[in-house]
């Protein structure tokens, strides 16, 4: 009897705070956003020089089936989220090498971010991802409430981490400059 009051209220609490995460991120536009951080013992322009290599996020993103780079602005992605496959369009709207790469979406899933590198030492660079987005839908709000994309980020940026650990060195690079204006 004592389990069972125990699991009904549980429920109920977590019931409860499910409610008000959702309601928290009702109506915003881009209701959600993530911060993660992960340092890799590689230089700077090393983890930088990667993360210019669009096209080989599949490689250390689970849900990311393909990233095709249009030109020096333009990126499609298809990916599974929340089950379902989708296609969107990207633009980077600002990139400064060493420092900083971000980029919104232009169609399909609502989605912005930033992602900038920090020299901490000749070998380790600390790499953090802010991402806003937009769950579509009864299921990918509910993923997004239970910290499912949180979770995702987060091992896929070790993934990138132990990736680039492993090889040592990138796969390429795109010095290239795009600002805003």
């Amino acid at each position: 009897m004592l389990n069972r009051v125990v699991t009904v209220a549980a429920l109920a609490v977590g019931g409860m705070m499910l409610s008000k995460q959702m309601k928290k991120n009702k109506g915003s536009g881009m209701d959600s956003s993530i911060v993660e951080t992960i340092e890799v013992n590689v230089p700077v322009s090393t983890a930088y020089n990667q993360w210019t290599q669009f096209e080989d996020f599949p490689q250390f993103m689970a849900s990311v089936h393909e990233i095709r780079q249009i030109d020096d602005k333009h990126l499609h992605w298809k990916a599974n989220v929340a089950g379902e496959e989708k296609e969107w369009d990207v633009e980077i709207t600002e990139q400064i090498p060493d420092k900083r790469i971000a980029w919104r979406s232009t169609s399909g899933v609502p989605n912005g971010g930033v992602a900038t590198f920090h020299k901490i030492a000749d070998d380790v660079t600390r790499v953090t991802l802010q991402m806003d987005y937009q769950p579509e839908g009864t299921l990918e709000k509910l993923g997004d409430a239970f910290g499912a994309v949180r979770m995702e980020t987060r091992g896929n940026l070790q993934k990138f981490k132990d990736m680039l650990e492993k090889r040592g060195r990138e796969t390429g690079a795109w010095r290239g400059s795009i600002s805003q204006h």
